[in-house]
């Protein structure tokens, strides 16, 4: 375990914001966290830091960040239909992705390309193209922080929603995840439910493969987000707002082409993007922050933007769709 004080973040967050934070843990081995806790890291404020793709700093952060490093993709159990995988927590999304894709393990295709590390994806439920990551964990491993006991959650246990796991709720600050048990197909069971990924094999001539999704899922994303390396960013930014279907039907005799997705028999799940482009800010700009041109989703560091300059835009954003439609959007995106 490596501590480092009054640390800059600015390499580690997407958003590419200039703060420091007081302690910056590496945790090198799952047995540092307990070290980690028995030191009095976590007395104050902590927070645990992945990739930083999800988060965007308001300001300096006051307490402990932890950042794991670790790292290992193992397997648990194989037969002619699949794999169970045991992966780290510190491993890269992307690197998980890629080496399903050369051990030929389909379930993640849909989400490569998505930032961050293994240990958060599922306290997001990352989720792309159709499908979420709740679709392949089998369970997930942790440490308990209070009584540094070990835990084990089942996928069902694990209450996994749109965005959502218990690690956002009942279990918020109380646990710190060290392995994702992934358990994959070898069959070819692919996810072609989103219409943009079905609509672009179809129109490259390209059947459903594990190469084909995997590279097709790619293209899609760099046509629509920024390159996190040149434009700061968090990928989108604001969850698909669900609401009840009066209300839907209301917003569709005003917005005839309103994108929706069924939920259930109550509930529809519209287009926040949509929303926000009809809402006159995509492209827009304030400052050195702004909405990204090609997709209303991402909001974007421009060059030099504050932390200041990156709320007021998100903040103005959620008030001018609350105006025009009626429609509160929630960030997806953590805000510390």
């Amino acid at each position: 375990m490596k501590v480092l004080s009054n640390y800059s973040l600015k390499a580690h967050n997407t958003f590419g914001m200039d703060v420091k934070c007081d302690h910056f843990v590496l945790i090198e081995h799952v047995e540092d966290i307990r070290s980690a806790v028995r030191d009095e890291l976590l007395q104050e404020n902590w927070y645990i830091l992945g990739g930083g793709s999800n988060v965007l700093f308001t300001h300096d952060y006051k307490g402990t960040i932890l950042h794991p490093t670790f790292k290992g993709i193992e397997t648990v159990d194989e037969n002619e239909d699949g794999a169970l995988l045991r992966v780290a927590a510190g491993e890269v999304w992307e690197d998980f992705t890629h080496y399903c894709l050369q051990h030929q393990l389909c379930g993640v295709e849909n989400l490569t390309g998505i930032p961050g590390y293994v240990g958060s994806a599922p306290v997001q439920n990352i989720g792309a193209y159709g499908a979420e990551v709740k679709d392949c964990i089998d369970h997930v491993e942790g440490i308990y922080l209070d009584t540094l006991q070990d835990f084990s959650l089942s996928n069902e246990a694990c209450q996994f929603g749109y965005r959502d796991s218990i690690f956002k709720n009942s279990l918020k600050g109380k646990c710190f995840i060290t392995f994702v048990y992934f358990r994959l197909s070898k069959k070819g069971q692919f996810n072609l439910t989103y219409k943009a990924l079905s609509s672009a094999l179809e129109a490259a001539g390209l059947t459903p493969s594990l190469e084909n999704i995997s590279h097709t899922v790619v293209a899609v994303r760099n046509s629509k987000l920024p390159d996190i390396t040149k434009i700061g960013c968090a990928g989108s930014f604001f969850k698909n707002p669900i609401v009840p279907k009066a209300q839907y039907q209301d917003l569709l005799e005003r917005i005839p082409d309103l994108v929706s997705y069924p939920v259930d028999e109550e509930h529809v799940k519209l287009a926040a993007g949509q929303l926000i482009d009809k809402s006159g800010w995509k492209g827009k700009q304030l400052g050195n922050a702004g909405i990204y041109a090609k997709q209303a989703l991402v909001v974007v560091n421009l060059g030099g933007a504050t932390p200041d300059e990156v709320c007021h835009v998100y903040q103005q954003v959620i008030q001018d769709v609350q105006n025009l439609f009626g429609i509160q959007l929630h960030p997806e995106v953590n805000i510390l």
